[in-house]
């Protein structure tokens, strides 16, 4: 996007009309102004912009009566690719209101304010998080329509959907390369082989052809999905990192919304689900560019580069005894780390490592049954066509949008515990009513369902990032998804080994929600509270390095 410029022009009282000559600090942090005779000019500090400038002149109003007329020109140019059009009209109103410190920011801006670094990374995450989305999505909204066309079962998908889960242990191993080659690397090698590896379900001659291209595509797909949870994490600051998997899960929702309306048209001829498969391949030219505009994260450069620096040190002869690094003419050479001080020395912590994993074994035993299934749920037990499902998904899910950013930005500003329990306990009993549901109410359920349980999921997502340091963050999350995908197999199993005696998924459905019960008392009881505190402060294994996301403060 060019430079774009607001003029703002008012009459004013001078009491009033000092306000425009303070510096802003809301969707923007301005610097002290540069004074040329009546001429303010106002530089960028912090903010979402490549380019930020303010100049407002002060001068009498022609009507007299002690009044002032304010001119106010702004420029700038947003640093947001890809999705800065969308912010072009709320950032041009916004900017039309004079500073106000005791305003708050506008409900589409983080509680922080980014750097233009940091909204530039956040826009191509959502981008990779798109994609993830779909890819995620791809089997789930598919597999009842492959199954009619290969003549498998209720057990026989379950039995795949289980199966394909099998990939998470690769995704464990792909992602732990994250932590000794970067982010960005392992990130641009899984997206690639994600999009190439399902289009070859297209070509599936059977149920055990696609569910082993899926279990591979599934593995890359899960590597993509918790590399742009781990960068949104490690670039964001502090008071924003909510709010950043908030943005990413909706484009999450986008890209999954995308996978949904491959069902308008499946109905049209049994193969022709077989489509989805191939639409893949159209992120590949995009996501290559959009690659080149990814940094590698700042943690895992100074930690990489801290560690290099340590392991010369080491091996570099000390000093005679009696004389200073000085002496040596080596004053700038960092001393070499203990071994209870380098940070390669320190394992995962077991007790933030079984929290977090318990956790996600009990919510993936209720969630992906209840995800997984909805489509033969609807299809079989309430007479849904593919377009009509559609429907549904779309017009049910994207009310969960306004869960999610308030989720964000609550989780942010009041912490993570009370909002991660509300959303459970309330997403989790709708999606039970629903699937107990007939006509208009399983519509409601499943609406208010999707509004509160998307405002647990910025809350308790981020935590899995935040609570271990960076040479370890990729490697335990990757172990958590291990863990979580094992509870989601077993929910799957479980879900239809249920639904075959019990007569349908909806009582199956009510069973299973016996572990997000279980998940609310530990998040409430043994959850610490990371809301607006630096990763290096919440992980004593990055102690030493200062916070380079740029983040003013809490607003």
């Amino acid at each position: 996007m060019g430079v774009q410029v607001v003029v703002n022009t008012a009459v004013v009282d001078p009491e009033s009309a000092r306000r425009w000559l303070e510096p802003r600090h809301d969707i923007v942090v301005e610097r002290p102004p540069s004074i040329d005779g009546a001429l303010h000019r106002f530089e960028l500090a912090e903010g979402p912009f490549s380019h930020w400038r303010r100049e407002v002149q002060l001068t009498p109003a022609a009507s007299g009566a002690d009044l002032v007329e304010v001119r106010e020109e702004i420029s700038m140019r947003l640093a947001v690719p890809v999705w800065g059009a969308l912010f072009t009209l709320p950032m041009r109103r916004e900017l039309r209101r004079p500073p106000d410190p005791q305003r708050r920011p506008p409900w589409w801006a983080p509680p922080d304010v980014l750097s233009p670094r940091a909204a530039t990374v956040l826009s191509l995450l959502c981008v990779f998080g798109l994609v993830a989305g779909y890819l995620g999505t791809l089997i789930t909204q598919t597999l009842t329509y492959a199954a009619g066309e290969f003549g498998a079962s209720t057990g026989e998908q379950g039995t795949l959907l289980a199966g394909v889960r099998v990939g998470v242990l690769l995704s464990m191993l792909i992602v732990a390369a994250a932590d000794r080659r970067g982010r960005r690397s392992v990130l641009a090698m899984s997206l690639v082989a994600a999009c190439v590896i399902t289009a070859l379900g297209a070509f599936a001659p059977g149920m055990v052809w696609l569910g082993a291209t899926q279990t591979f595509a599934r593995a890359f797909a899960t590597v993509i999905g918790l590399l742009v949870a781990i960068i949104a994490v490690e670039e964001m600051p502090s008071g924003a990192r909510a709010f950043a998997v908030s943005v990413l899960t909706m484009t999450a929702a986008l890209g999954a919304g995308l996978c949904v309306v491959n069902l308008l048209y499946v109905d049209v001829a049994v193969p022709a689900w077989r489509i989805a498969y191939l639409v893949p391949l159209l992120f590949l030219l995009p996501c290559r560019r959009l690659l080149r505009q990814l940094p590698e994260t700042f943690r895992f450069t100074h930690r990489l580069e801290a560690d290099r620096a340590a392991e010369l040190a080491a091996r570099a002869p000390g000093p005679m005894i009696g004389m200073s690094a000085s002496d040596t003419g080596d004053a700038r050479r960092p001393a070499a780390r203990t071994d209870a001080e380098h940070p390669r020395d320190q394992r995962i912590d077991r007790r933030r490592f079984a929290l977090l994993a318990a956790s996600g074994f009990l919510w993936s035993l209720f969630l992906a049954p209840a995800a997984q299934f909805l489509n033969e749920f609807l299809r079989t037990e309430r007479g849904f066509s593919g377009a009509g499902i559609a429907v549904f998904v779309l017009a049910t899910n994207t009310p969960g949008g306004i869960g999610i950013v308030l989720g964000g930005r609550l989780a942010d500003r009041r912490g993570r515990r009370l909002v991660g329990a509300v959303g459970i306990a309330g997403g989790v009993t709708f999606t039970v009513v629903s699937y107990l549901s007939w006509g208009w109410p399983l519509w409601a359920a499943s609406v208010v369902a999707s509004v509160i349980g998307a405002i647990a999921i910025p809350a308790l997502a981020v935590y899995g990032p935040e609570l271990f340091p960076t040479h370890q963050r990729a490697r335990a999350n990757g172990g958590l998804q291990v863990v979580s995908v094992a509870g989601s197999s077993i929910g799957l199993l479980l879900a239809g080994w249920l639904a075959d005696r019990l007569g349908g998924l909806g009582p199956a459905i009510s069973l299973l929600a016996a572990g997000p019960a279980v998940l609310i008392v530990i998040v409430l009881a043994l959850y610490p509270e990371t809301a607006n505190r630096p990763l290096e402060e919440l992980n004593p294994g990055d102690a030493g390095f200062t916070d380079p996301s740029g983040s003013s403060g809490p607003r």
